[in-house]
């Protein structure tokens, strides 16, 4: 009978990764591997850091952020951009004689996961109330020549 471990077989339970939210998607990343990402604004061998962390494993501790894990922040280095396999787009009216065919190739960043780190979370502090000094409070009162609303001017 298999054993029912909450760590799936091709783990090491003391490994260490995150997953974090960049360019519209979340990404699974792991120390020392590089990934592939949308295109960043950033040059060769520029370091990034990313700080919307939403899962964290460090050794045998999990963390989940609520969106994002306060203080978690994964470091990357910008190896290279390239841009991706080219993908046809076909498309056709039946009957019409219409056809048109177009490429793409997506500009991507290939970044290298240099650490993933916990800090200490960033404690705000309160804003200080404001003091005010009380108005002096006018009564308010209309001036008999002034035109009401309520009558008709002709």
């Amino acid at each position: 009978m298999p054993s029912k471990s909450p760590v799936p077989k091709n783990e090491n339970p003391n490994s260490k990764y995150a997953v974090v939210e960049t360019s519209g998607t979340q990404f699974w990343l792991e120390p020392n591997r590089y990934y592939d990402l949308d295109r960043i604004k950033a040059d060769v061998d520029q370091k990034i850091t990313l700080d919307k962390v939403l899962l964290l494993k460090d050794g045998k501790d999990v963390k989940i952020g609520r969106p994002y894990i306060e203080g978690a922040k994964v470091e990357l280095k910008v190896m290279e951009h390239r841009r991706g396999a080219k993908i046809l787009v076909y498309k056709m009216r039946p009957k019409k004689k219409t056809r048109r065919k177009n490429g793409h190739r997506q500009e991507l960043t290939r970044v290298m996961v240099q650490s993933i780190s916990v800090g200490t979370p960033k404690k705000k502090t309160p804003p200080k109330a404001k003091t005010t000094k009380p108005k002096a409070s006018s009564p308010k009162t209309k001036s008999p020549n002034a035109p009401s609303s309520d009558k008709e001017v002709n």
